[in-house]
């Protein structure tokens, strides 16, 4: 129970903020919840209490908390500005995400070393420079299209010609779907993201420093996806972080952002090389980092919100989470989730659900049930002082439950090894 019980107004899209909502409820305190979506609005029924239309709410509310970019930053910093205590974005932070180019181009503005890209409004035009200029590359959608995950893709060859190929297949297929785009050129290195919450005014400490799991089988092989895993750990600032998100803080703190803010990189031995932002609570990191914070998660949100919360304690050692997932995810076909996986019930073979965080669930009759249409289901986590114990913790917990045609990555954190090696050694992990 938190000390005391306050109010809450959750406000969300996709229903991406359905675990803190829950987590939040769980704890005493009294929480309403928006989903604008209609697709997805039957996510977290009978968990947590629902409202039709947020707007009506906002005067009930000790704290308002925005769950993504696309706008709603915009929502956030007006209500901030009337005096509301708000988790969420402005039109700046929203646009560090959802436009790519901006977001290279403000690091770039700050000092931060970026990797040399290109935007595109066409593929022909694209095809035109890949073949004009030989090398690996990255194709990244900007705006909206960048959450269709699937679409980016990783070029391998040295001469640029599975770019190409794919660009062509993309002019066919998606010209209606993908109006803006970058060419990154490949950088490799390890892939490794550095992030903090911000509470109006400065980073908030300790620091997340995390490793994502992207494509959808073990090995990285496969489609890529939103995420299918995570494993990170807590530290005091570093290398990394001095390179990249501390050079925001003023600009950040000029906007009053308030939220968790992170920045995926590429680093090798010759430098930092920011890939993305991430201008919100990233999922399922945000579910992933409640249990390492060491204090009840509604106090940490309102600590965030009214700015009164610099530090926070946090479990030593390590986290990891990894997503479990049904058909059709990664993809969007209606007809198979239909068929396959929609109101299936989540069985535990035991009742033991800590470490256990939802997405698209609803409960009906005590049961929980699968929902929404994505076929994400749930975030199994485990926690420990090495990265061993962490995985056994997290895949121990998800042999207690049992989902007809459930699916999910049997390898992360193997990353860490071979990754912490290298990221030692160039001394990037090494706390200022």
């Amino acid at each position: 129970m938190t000390e005391r019980s306050r109010r809450f107004l959750f406000v969300s899209i996709d229903a991406l903020i359905s675990d803190i909502a829950w987590q939040v409820s769980r704890a005493g305190n009294d929480v309403r919840y928006c989903i604008t979506n209609e697709s997805e609005r039957q996510i977290a029924d009978g968990l947590v209490p629902k409202v039709d239309n947020w707007e009506d709410h906002v005067d009930w509310a000790d704290v308002i908390v925005f769950d993504d970019v696309l706008g709603q930053g915009e929502k956030a910093a007006a209500l901030r500005a009337a005096g509301k205590f708000v988790v969420g974005g402005t039109a700046y932070t929203d646009r560090l995400e959802d436009d790519r180019t901006f977001g290279q181009q403000e690091l770039k503005k700050h000092g931060v070393s970026i990797i040399p890209f290109e935007e595109f409004s066409d593929f022909d035009s694209a095809i035109e420079y890949v073949r004009a200029n030989p090398a690996p590359y990255v194709i990244k959608p900007s705006g909206e299209a960048q959450n269709i995950k699937r679409l980016l893709f990783v070029g391998q060859e040295d001469d640029g010609m599975d770019i190409v190929h794919v660009l062509e297949s993309y002019k066919a297929v998606y010209s209606d779907t993908v109006k803006v785009f970058q060419l990154q050129r490949r950088m490799r290195g390890v892939e490794v993201a550095v992030g903090a919450f911000f509470n109006g005014s400065d980073f908030m400490m300790p620091i997340n420093i995390n490793f994502e799991h992207k494509p959808l089988f073990p090995g990285n092989i496969g489609p890529a996806t939103g995420e299918m895993g995570t494993c990170m750990y807590w530290s005091g600032p570093n290398k990394l972080f001095s390179a990249t998100l501390a050079k925001l803080k003023n600009r950040l703190a000029e906007e009053g952002y308030v939220g968790y803010i992170d920045v995926n990189c590429i680093v090798n031995g010759n430098g930092i090389y920011p890939l993305e932002f991430t201008a919100r609570f990233g999922y399922p990191t945000i579910s992933i980092q409640s249990d390492g914070i060491s204090m009840p998660i509604g106090d940490f949100l309102y600590g965030m919100a009214s700015g009164e919360l610099s530090r926070f304690k946090t479990r030593t050692g390590f986290q990891i989470g990894l997503r479990i997932v049904v058909p059709p995810f990664p993809y969007d076909d209606p007809k198979t989730f239909s068929a396959n996986s929609k109101g299936r019930v989540i069985i535990f073979r035991k009742p033991m659900r800590e470490g256990i965080h939802i997405e698209d669930v609803c409960e009906v009759n005590g049961e929980w049930l699968i929902t929404g249409h994505s076929g994400v289901v749930l975030i199994v986590t485990g926690m420990g002082l090495s990265v061993k114990q962490a995985q056994a913790q997290a895949y121990q917990r998800v042999k207690n439950i049992l989902i007809p045609n459930m699916y999910y990555r049997t390898d992360i954190g193997d990353r860490w090894y071979e990754d912490h090696d290298r990221l030692h050694a160039w001394g990037y992990l090494r706390e200022a």
